[in-house]
């Protein structure tokens, strides 16, 4: 019998392959497809280990519907927190300027476009398939190819209110941990943050603060045991540091913030 056939089949094919929330994933492919043949070939698909989010072509994120591609990492509800304090700190600023480092599908930026309407973004990712996800999920800013900081025209040096990561974090020993969905579909790239994990935030802390304007935020998801070797990091590179906890969705945030100097920064 096929899943299009009995949904509760399709549920039960779920739950034996490892999904915790088959009941939602069922409904949501089901949803999705727009033919039985279509349905079985995403299921197939679910089965073997690919990110539903990859297989339906969307993301929730923060209330919006993110577009997905294959080989393109999926955005996790723990970064929820990442957008919503760019948004904080940007509150009623309609013309600041924002860049996203490894911006992936370019959920974060999506975010803080809605929650900050009118502020200008930047995007940048290495990855070409992420770049080509996020212009197709950002029309309204300059999504890049590059490598961090360097892929930005060098106008925006020193202008930048808010400079927000979800950079690679997972140190490179607890890769083969990470869920199969995560180690067979999604670059490594994309994950893989050294030795202990900071190679990349070493990176955009240490170039951040001739980017940032005068009073700007750099916004950096990290993991809790992280968090003090990132406030150090930040220190060292001259920025302030605040550390960001929600313990509901174990998400930290690491914030810098440079001197205010003459011009006006956020509070």
């Amino acid at each position: 019998m096929q899943s299009s056939d009995n949904p509760a089949e399709l549920v039960s094919r779920l739950r034996d392959a490892g999904c915790v929330f088959a009941e939602q994933e069922a409904f949501l492919l089901i949803s999705g497809a727009g033919s039985a043949a279509v349905l079985e070939e995403m299921v197939a698909r679910r089965l073997a280990g690919q990110p539903l989010e990859q297989v339906l072509g969307w993301a929730a994120f923060g209330g919006l519907r993110v577009g997905i591609r294959p080989g393109v990492f999926v955005p996790r509800q723990r970064t929820e927190f990442l957008a919503a304090q760019a948004v904080r700190l940007l509150a009623g600023r309609s013309t600041a300027l924002v860049v996203e480092l490894c911006c992936g599908s370019g959920a974060v930026a999506m975010a803080v476009s809605a929650g900050v309407p009118g502020c200008r973004i930047y995007a940048v990712d290495v990855h070409p398939e992420a770049v080509a996800c996020a212009r197709a999920n950002l029309p309204q800013a300059t999504v890049l190819q590059g490598d961090l900081f360097p892929a930005l025209p060098g106008e925006l040096a020193g202008r930048i209110d808010v400079v927000l990561a979800n950079a690679p974090y997972v140190p490179t020993p607890a890769l083969a941990t990470l869920p199969r969905e995560a180690r067979n579909y999604e670059p490594a790239v994309t994950l893989d943050g050294g030795r202990n994990g900071l190679d990349l935030l070493k990176r955009i802390i240490s170039d951040a603060p001739q980017w940032l304007a005068p009073g700007g935020k750099l916004l950096l998801e990290c993991s809790e045991g992280q968090a003090a070797a990132v406030g150090g990091l930040l220190v060292s590179a001259g920025l302030s540091p605040q550390i960001l906890r929600n313990e509901e969705t174990d998400a930290t945030v690491a914030v810098g913030s440079a001197p205010a100097g003459k011009s006006k920064g956020i509070g």
